[in-house]
Parts: structure tokens; C-alpha cells; sequence
């Protein structure tokens, strides 16, 4: 499980350090591959496979005659790129997902219980002030008993 938020810069070469904390979660669950794709509200996903896998079958399963279901699945999967964290626990952006996110050096990586999000460092700081100020309503309308 993957909890809090980090930030980090990207490094010349566009790799951006996946925090020991959130890489200790990766490695609770002996994932050896990563899936990085666009997310939604503009930043990243980053999947260990067996969530990726999950998601995929969910995915998958969106009836390819509904026009919204097919856009939704070109974007997401042809988004997407399996790799590995590199031995200093970094992982490369590829040039695709860092225009989709708005990424140019600083990034705040959020651990979204069973997912990471990449964001943008002035995009995740808009949505935060945007959205904190709501997070009572919020908290009502989706948790309800």
C-alpha cells in the first residue's frame, strides 16, 4: 500500500527517485514490474503489475461498441509503459506521459493506496488547493454508510 506525498525533481536525463518509503511497497509485494501510464486529472499512474493486471481486466472488459469505452482504452493503454525501477530506484519518463502531465523538472509523487501518482509539482499544488478546501463534502458524498 502506498501512502503520502513526496517531492522530487527530475534529473537531466528524465528520471525522477521513487522514494525508499514507496519503493518498501513494491517490494512487500515482491513487484518486479511497473506500469506507467496517463491518470486522470493530468497526472501519471504508476501501477506495481498485479494491480496492473486488476485494472486491465477491468478495463478490458469495457464494451468495445460504446464509442466513450474506446477512447477511454486508446488513451489509457496506448499511454502506457512496462519497466523497472533502476537500481537507484528511478524510473524514466518518457516523453509522451511527461507532455501529458505537464511535467518539466519538479514532481510531487502521491501514494494513493494501491497506486502512484506523478504529477506536475504546480498541478498537484492547483488540485490540492482547489480540492482541500471541498474534502468534508467530499467525504460525505463518497463515503456514505
Amino acid at each position: 500500500m502506498f501512502y503520502g506525498e513526496y517531492e522530487h525533481a527530475m534529473d537531466p536525463k528524465g528520471r525522477i527517485i521513487i522514494p525508499a518509503k514507496l519503493r518498501q511497497g513494491f517490494e512487500a509485494q515482491h513487484v518486479e514490474k511497473v506500469f506507467l501510464t496517463r491518470g486522470l486529472d493530468g497526472c501519471l499512474f504508476v501501477f506495481g503489475e498485479p494491480e496492473w493486471r486488476s485494472a486491465e481486466g477491468k478495463f478490458k472488459d469495457v464494451p468495445f461498441t460504446k464509442s466513450e469505452g474506446r477512447r477511454f482504452n486508446r488513451l489509457f493503454f496506448s499511454g502506457a509503459v512496462e519497466m523497472q525501477l533502476d537500481r537507484l530506484g528511478r524510473l524514466l519518463i518518457p516523453k509522451h506521459l511527461k507532455e501529458f502531465a505537464q511535467i518539466k523538472q519538479d514532481v510531487v509523487i502521491v501514494g494513493v493506496s494501491t497506486r502512484l501518482e506523478i504529477w506536475a509539482k504546480e498541478k498537484w499544488r492547483e488540485f490540492y488547493e482547489t480540492s482541500r478546501a471541498n474534502f468534508e463534502d467530499l467525504a460525505e458524498r463518497v463515503l456514505l454508510d
